[in-house]
């Protein structure tokens, strides 16, 4: 029921919006979700915001620390999604193996509970113009072992990164990373 519930919250939230969001294959070995949307701004305005302020539009409500402010990417090859913690502490959430500025970043982990599995994922954001701004896709694949498999584990995980986007529209097209900021 509660997994019924956010299926349809998630489906409200893009039915305003130009958003896709789409677990494209689910299996116990693994999944990829796909997300897209096109962003009212310019590419290089989009790509600012998405990797150099991502602590402004992730949501706090994904993060270890609590507080999405503690986030950054460095964006070059090995370089760190990070969280500090604090007091020295912090976490890696991904490390970046692809970037071409304004184009294309790929990341290489798991985020969230997924670090804690046998898993292994790749999240690739990539960037391109559009006559209508910026079109931005969110892919996640994700493999390896987890007891019972990894199936169960595309929706949720969709539903994060499809909340991740629309944070990302909201922020860049209104500056208040509630999506229904938009209109």
């Amino acid at each position: 029921m509660r997994n019924t519930l956010f299926c349809v919250l998630i489906a409200f939230l893009f039915a305003s919006s130009n958003a896709v969001a789409e677990v494209i294959d689910a299996e116990a070995g693994g999944f990829t979700s796909v997300n897209e949307t096109t962003i009212d701004a310019s590419r290089d305005a989009v790509w600012q915001a998405a990797i150099a302020e991502i602590d402004q539009w992730w949501s706090s409500d994904h993060t270890i620390s609590g507080e999405a402010s503690r986030l950054r990417i460095e964006a070059r090859p090995q370089g760190c999604f990070c969280e500090d913690l604090g007091e020295g502490a912090g976490v890696v959430h991904m490390t970046v193996t692809t970037h071409s500025p304004t184009a294309t970043l790929r990341l290489t982990g798991g985020l969230g509970p997924l670090g804690l599995m046998g898993v292994q994922g790749n999240m690739t954001w990539e960037f391109s113009d559009t006559d209508a701004g910026t079109w931005v896709r969110f892919t996640y694949a994700v493999g390896g072992y987890r007891p019972g498999g990894l199936d169960s584990l595309a929706a949720p995980v969709d539903g994060v990164m499809a909340e991740a986007l629309e944070r990302l529209k909201a922020y860049v097209e209104t500056g208040d990373a509630e999506p229904s900021a938009i209109e």
